[in-house]
């Protein structure tokens, strides 16, 4: 894409017109008020943008940021915020320095989907309180307070908050599909504002005043206090600023053609950016995959865009605090429900509900677990069990067939020397990977074998195999031992030797101390044990008797 500086600058004045809303909005729901989220768009948004690692990238306060951050600033105040945040960005440094971004691309679709989901119905349970114009509830459910909410308007309807926001929110979803260019969140919280000026609407709050400028550089809120205590969520902040950016960043890529960002290099801007932003009143930051969408689709090519973005709101907070500070909270509030639906590509969660079962029940888990208790635990419980579930139908394809040896018999043999030897040989080939999501369930098939005197297990079609699987094969082969049955084994691959060797189940794949590159090799030293046991003739023998019936052709010499 040819960089075109005036491009970029418009892609980030339309960028910071969008921004604008949501960054007040996300700072009043974090619960430090408007003017945080103003100052972490304006400070990590122009970090990220000089430091990370996408031309494209937007950064600042979001939604999925904001649900971490609520019970956060309820018991530990602005202090644990700043700390937090401190804290998160030097997780994140870390992380980039041990390049761990190449690891986000193996997130499963359905886990980001259903996280994708579980937020936006967090985000739009947040708006509850300012949308109905009711005091917000204590308690740190969303799920409690937002149904406390509706009590509270219940009792006391606040009808002129409640068409604010759902007209602002109706405005920005129509207006998105008839004129998709057209910043309809910034129209629409201007007309409401005018609305609210001109009929003075006392029942509807506004966001209250608002510094003129950034604050100073301070650590005076820092809580050093609280570091045990709140690395946890630390942890929760950082695992989210690297998951939702370097989605967004992937997802930039995708909307372009010879962009390509640099995850380890994003990491470490969403670090610095977090370091610095809770330094001036802000929030935690991570990208924003709307703003970077929009900043996109708006003919942005290069860094200049997002930069310009972080400027334009600067020069907002310097310059028109006295405005901005006039906005309802109820237009903000639908601003962020209209956001909230926005999020949810119904095409992708109806393509992932159809797509397995597995994905399906993945999706459906994460969203709940994202509803219901913390977002990080949510992706984790996510990962586990789409790891579980993976590994179960990676195991439910390996496979214990029985087949016929025959063809691999060395010489010409009689039919009678084919029925008698099959009598006391079978052959089993072991397909796929003998690991422990999988080993218990077929291999113990073996044991089930019965009326024969050799086993032998062509392993040339084992994909993998860990210590689980060694030991399930160990312990079959002992059954059969026991038994009387002796087993061998063919095509024992290097890898799967040396796992075999370790748990001592080679030795008992190699009765006579040899081991079989082949399964002609394999059914050659079957049929020796078979002579000496005197269960079949030897081959000698054979040959005597089919010269007496003057049967010619070809005969392998014994052994």
């Amino acid at each position: 894409m040819a960089r075109d500086p005036r491009r970029d600058l418009l892609a980030g004045l339309t960028v910071a017109i969008v921004a604008l809303p949501l960054a007040l909005g996300f700072g009043v729901s974090s619960g430090l008020g408007a003017e945080a989220g103003l100052a972490t768009a304006v400070v990590a948004g122009a970090l990220a943008a000089l430091l990370g690692g996408s031309n494209l990238q937007v950064s600042g306060p979001t939604g999925a940021m904001t649900v971490v951050l609520v019970p956060i600033v309820a018991e530990y105040g602005p202090g644990g915020v700043l700390t937090v945040g401190l804290m998160a960005g030097v997780l994140l440094i870390g992380l980039a320095l041990v390049k761990a971004g190449r690891y986000m691309a193996y997130v499963p679709a359905p886990v980001v989907e259903g996280f994708t989901l579980g937020i936006a119905c967090v985000i739009g349970l947040q708006q509850f309180p300012n949308a109905l114009g009711v005091d917000k509830p204590e308690g740190e459910k969303v799920l409690a307070v937002a149904w406390r909410s509706v009590v509270a308007f219940t009792e006391a309807p606040n009808w002129m908050a409640l068409g604010l926001s759902v007209g602002v929110a109706v405005v920005m979803l129509v207006g998105a599909r008839w004129r998709p260019t057209v910043p309809f969140s910034i129209v629409a919280v201007i007309a409401a504002t005018i609305v609210v000026e001109v009929f003075h609407l006392q029942e509807v709050a506004p966001i209250g005043a608002l510094p003129s400028g950034l604050p100073a550089p301070s650590l005076g809120f820092l809580d050093v206090s609280a570091l045990g205590s709140l690395l946890g969520p630390a942890v929760a902040v950082a695992a989210l600023a690297a998951l939702e950016s370097l989605l967004s960043a992937t997802v930039a890529d995708g909307m372009t053609v010879g962009q390509r960002h640099d995850p380890d290099r994003e990491l470490f801007g969403q670090g610095v950016a977090n370091l610095a932003a809770p330094l001036f009143g802000g929030v935690p930051a991570t990208a924003a995959i709307a703003r970077t969408a929009v900043n996109v689709r708006t003919g942005a090519s290069s860094r200049l865009a997002a930069l310009t973005h972080a400027v334009i709101l600067g020069v907002i907070v310097f310059a028109a605090a006295p405005l901005v500070s006039r906005i309802p909270l109820a237009a903000l509030a639908g601003v962020l429900l209209a956001t909230a639906v926005r999020m949810v590509e119904v095409g992708s969660l109806r393509a992932m509900a159809r797509a397995t079962r597995s994905d399906a029940a993945v999706l459906v888990l994460t969203a709940a677990a994202t509803l219901a208790l913390d977002l990080v635990y949510a992706v984790m419980i996510g990962l586990v069990v789409a790891g579980a579930l993976a590994l179960r139908a990676v195991g439910l394809q390996a496979r214990l067939d029985q087949v016929d040896f025959r063809p691999d018999l060395p010489g010409e043999h009689s039919d009678e020397e084919h029925a008698l030897l099959t009598e006391h040989i079978v052959a089993y080939r072991i397909d796929g990977p003998v690991f422990f999501a999988g080993a218990h369930r077929f291999l113990l098939e073996l044991s089930e074998v019965a009326d024969v005197r050799v086993v032998i297990l062509r392993m040339s079609r084992v994909t993998t195999m860990d210590a689980t699987g060694a030991l399930v094969l160990k312990d079959v082969v002992e059954k059969l031992h026991r038994r009387g049955v002796t087993v061998l084994a063919s095509g024992i691959r290097p890898g799967q030797r040396q796992v075999l060797a370790s748990v001592g189940a080679l030795e008992l794949l190699q009765p006579d101390g040899q081991e079989y590159a082949t399964t002609p090799e394999a059914i050659t030293a079957a049929r020796k044990r078979l002579e000496q046991a005197g269960l079949v003739p030897h081959r000698r023998h054979v040959h005597l008797h089919r010269a007496r019936k003057g049967l010619r052709g070809p005969f392998p010499p014994s052994g």
